[in-house]
């Protein structure tokens, strides 16, 4: 499924210096999260699951993603903080293809091309179901969004995951380019191209200057 997230509007920026919170998914908070619809609804609700509150996604044959517009200095918190886990993997599938770009769980970061909406990047975060943990390749769609898979393979289902990446070095590294800020994050369950069912958990998610 061809993702593309347009920004257009203007964004207010945020004034913490050390660490900027996106998304309180452990409070039960959806505040300023919206819905993108690509291929019918993945269900995205508030669960407790073993006594913590998270984001529960659960994607049968499609794809629907949330996202927050929220400007981020990447010069002052430029890592991006996350904790997820998945109930399962998607089989027979070849997530470098089109027919294949379905993923259990990712997280984007967006960077706005302002009125030049083509020019929108993003980079990917997936739990990939085939590729090796720490690859990377284009996104079947448009080289213009750039996975990276971070988690790989069949999961311990009861076992939460964290992860840390430094943005403007991913973007540095993937896009050829520095980059100061990022205009929005977004999060996605998707299976429509492979017309498989996934279910997945997402934790708090923030900014961090360290």
């Amino acid at each position: 499924m061809q993702i593309t997230f347009i920004l257009l509007m203007t964004i207010h920026t945020p004034t913490m210096s050390e660490s900027v919170m996106v998304g309180q998914f452990e409070k039960g908070d959806l505040q300023g999260w919206t819905e993108k619809i690509f291929n019918k609804n993945t269900i995205y609700r508030i669960v407790d699951i073993a006594g913590k509150q998270a984001l529960q996604s659960v994607s049968n044959n499609s794809a629907s993603g949330l996202y927050k517009k929220v400007k981020i200095d990447l010069t002052k918190t430029p890592y991006l903080n996350w904790s997820w886990r998945i109930d399962n993997t998607l089989t027979n599938t070849n997530e470098k293809s089109k027919q294949g770009d379905d993923y259990a769980a990712r997280v984007y970061v967006i960077f706005s091309g302002g009125l030049l909406f083509w020019r929108t990047h993003s980079l990917n975060y997936v739990w990939s179901s085939n590729q090796k943990e720490g690859s990377h390749w284009p996104n079947a769609y448009t080289d213009n969004n750039h996975m990276i898979a971070v988690n790989s393979g069949k999961p311990d289902s009861s076992q939460w995951v964290s992860v840390k990446r430094n943005i403007r070095n991913d973007y540095k590294a993937y896009f050829g380019a520095d980059i100061n800020s990022a205009e929005a994050i977004a999060i996605m369950t998707d299976t429509d191209n492979s017309g498989q069912q996934a279910i997945s958990y997402y934790g708090n998610i923030f900014f961090s200057s360290e």
